[in-house]
């Protein structure tokens, strides 16, 4: 299990695709999220709006889906977790709609943790926030040993 994101060697996994994700350049760029997600999803893109709405400034990576997918994988997002995107932000791993809220928070509480997943794409999620239409969700604090809890729990 991934320990610590310092440690990633993407430029040598993902020659080219997500060279600019070089853990140098994430620890350089406290509170800058580093967003991977592919072109076409629109979801993703209300997402970036929501954190930047925030106040969190956002670099965003399009990659194709098989980028991606090797890139959840690489941090240790298990696939029972994942949505449509993967965020960086410090040392913690974003997955899917999490509210910009919770990063703060997770930011400021600084868990010994591998980061944050709203697994799916549940209505009324940010970026998935179409009309009046929610359902309940968790999002899970992701530890380093491959567990999980809920972190918050968001109700209908």
């Amino acid at each position: 299990m991934l320990r610590s994101l310092s440690h990633l060697v993407l430029p040598v996994v993902f020659s080219g695709a997500l060279g600019a994700y070089a853990p140098s350049a994430i620890a350089a760029d406290p509170r800058v999220v580093h967003v991977m997600k592919t072109a076409t999803c629109g979801c993703c893109a209300a997402w970036v709006d929501h954190i930047e709405e925030a106040g969190f400034d956002v670099v965003v990576r399009d990659v194709p889906n098989d980028a991606l997918d090797a890139f959840k994988r690489s941090v240790g997002i298990a696939a029972h977790q994942r949505s449509c995107h993967t965020a960086l932000v410090e040392d913690y791993v974003i997955e899917g709609h999490v509210d910009a809220r919770e990063i703060a928070r997770i930011l400021e509480e600084r868990p010994d943790a591998l980061g944050l997943a709203v697994p799916g794409m549940p209505l009324g999620s940010p970026g998935m926030d179409f009309g009046t239409r929610r359902q309940r969700y968790a999002t899970l604090l992701l530890t380093r040993d491959g567990q999980e809890r809920v972190f918050a729990l968001h109700e209908e």
